[in-house]
């Protein structure tokens, strides 16, 4: 499955419960019809990691994801080495090494015999494959999610140029392995640091902010579609405001979404200021920012 157009991209990620803007969906398209990578940048909880899931629902593929950290390298994201399996094999067949260097006269001549045979045990049967490496060798396309690439240092963000350069990655073992099936890749960044040229070179880039009005409420009736539609409006309005106020932590569309849901729980039918304070640990995270709403009531409710 594929999408066919930009308008057929708005539909099926809204039918898998992501409502987007014409120019993610545009972004999205033309990265399917294009292989190139998406980099999806913004502040945290605006709905970057959520795009990669929609798309792998809207097109019923995989989602293969890749978290990253600080101190990852290519081993945890690529491959690791089974030594325990190796260990295993190399004692059952111990006793066939008499067989192979049958005839050595040397030490020379024996090790040669048995260098012959290495490739039994520096083969895929002994490979833990990780994100990078599944995704690359599946027989099926993907969708490969590579999360908060900004927070990998930079060494692994080189290493991920091979990647996404030619769809390919190198195994000193085994060699070069060429993607059967290009995948769907999406990078996320929350700006922890910024990306490198080459990088964003070889992705086609978008900045995802926290949605326009409109968007934020559909997403919202989307998300409850038992909540009544004033309360729904109150709910935006409110959040939108809370937004101006300047606080450490901004609230993002995910906790505008789980304050509605906690307000549908306790039959709240309207805003005001009582239901604000008694709710406000739902979008505050910290105390300060939780102090500036309060002292702002009257505009956050206008």
């Amino acid at each position: 499955m594929s999408f066919h157009d930009v308008a057929d991209v708005i539909e099926k990620l809204e039918n898998a419960g992501y409502v987007t803007s014409r120019e993610i969906a545009t972004v999205v398209f033309l990265a399917s019809v294009t292989d190139k990578p998406i980099l999806v940048e913004g502040p945290a909880g605006v709905g970057k990691t959520e795009l990669a899931k929609a798309i792998s629902r809207a097109l019923g593929l995989q989602l293969i994801r890749l978290q990253c950290y600080e101190g990852l390298d290519e081993s945890k994201a690529l491959y690791e080495w089974e030594y325990a399996k190796q260990l295993l094999y190399t004692q059952m067949v111990k006793e066939k090494i008499g067989d192979v260097i049958e005839g050595a006269l040397t030490l020379k001549d024996a090790v040669e015999k048995i260098a012959c045979h290495e490739d039994a045990f520096f083969s895929e049967r002994f490979i833990q494959p990780r994100p990078l490496l599944q995704a690359i060798t599946s027989d099926e396309r993907v969708v490969l999610l590579v999360d908060e690439v900004d927070k990998a240092d930079p060494e692994f963000e080189a290493f991920l140029l091979e990647l996404l350069s030619d769809y390919q990655v190198t195994i000193p073992e085994l060699g070069t392995k060429t993607a059967r099936v290009i995948p769907y890749v999406l990078l996320t960044s929350n700006n922890y640091r910024d990306m490198s040229d080459a990088l964003k070179r070889r992705c086609i880039h978008i900045y995802i902010d926290y949605p326009e009005r409109d968007l934020e409420y559909r997403i919202v009736k989307l998300k409850l579609p038992e909540i009544s539609d004033v309360l729904a409006a109150r709910i935006v309005d409110a959040v939108r405001a809370i937004r101006e106020l300047g606080l450490k932590k901004n609230p993002c569309i995910s906790e505008t979404i789980d304050w509605a849901r906690s307000l549908v729980a306790l039959s709240v039918e309207s805003l005001d200021a009582h239901v604000l304070a008694d709710t406000l640990n739902m979008i505050c995270k910290y105390r300060a920012d939780a102090q500036l709403v309060k002292a702002n009531v009257a505009s956050v409710l206008k």
